[in-house]
């Protein structure tokens, strides 16, 4: 397997497993023999990496992509959806939000900045509305809790209590509707 090392300012180690290829995200002045001894203590994460990948693989054979218009039109829709469900459980949640934006991703659901933006993926709207409202809780739940604690858990839970089970269908169905981003 390749593996990629991208140096930074950042403080602590990370990886990722992109197809074939294992990305390393490491502070600058770290030794290279601590960065392989990291790799080496998590040869298990990325043999579970690697199997689900090939799971997504098997799953996600022969899947139709979707045209330029049929993305244009998934689009559209999450424009006239989401804002709405947005609104509605902003003020469950008790949070504002800023700008919300629609598009077509390969890896995320949504996403929420420190700003208050908010990213959705317009393939949601390939999901049921629950698995929807289940994104947006989650991201508005970020405005409060900028990380995947159990505050931030309960909070999820709070407003949406049946967040596992709709978390759980993405996690099932997901990679499929990835596959379909041309």
């Amino acid at each position: 397997m390749e593996t990629q090392i991208i140096r930074s300012d950042r403080k602590t180690l990370s990886m990722e497993l992109r197809g074939e290829t294992l990305i390393v995200r490491a502070p600058r002045r770290m030794s290279e023999a601590v960065i392989r001894q990291f790799i080496r203590d998590h040869e298990g994460w990325i043999a579970k990496a690697r199997a689900k990948q090939e799971r997504a693989a098997v799953r996600t054979a022969g899947v139709a992509k979707l045209t330029a218009e049929e993305l244009e039109e998934l689009a559209d829709a999450a424009l006239a959806d989401i804002p709405e469900r947005v609104r509605r459980y902003a003020g469950q949640v008790g949070v504002t939000y800023g700008r919300i934006t629609i598009r077509a991703q390969r890896t995320r659901w949504g996403s929420c900045s420190a700003a208050g933006n908010l990213n959705f993926n317009c393939l949601l709207m390939l999901a049921p509305p629950e698995v929807r409202d289940s994104v947006v809780v989650h991201e508005l739940c970020h405005r409060k809790e900028m990380n995947h604690s159990r505050r931030f858990y309960a909070e999820v839970y709070r407003v949406f209590p049946e967040y596992d089970r709709w978390h759980g269908w993405l996690n099932e169905h997901g990679a499929a509707l990835q596959a379909r981003l041309p």
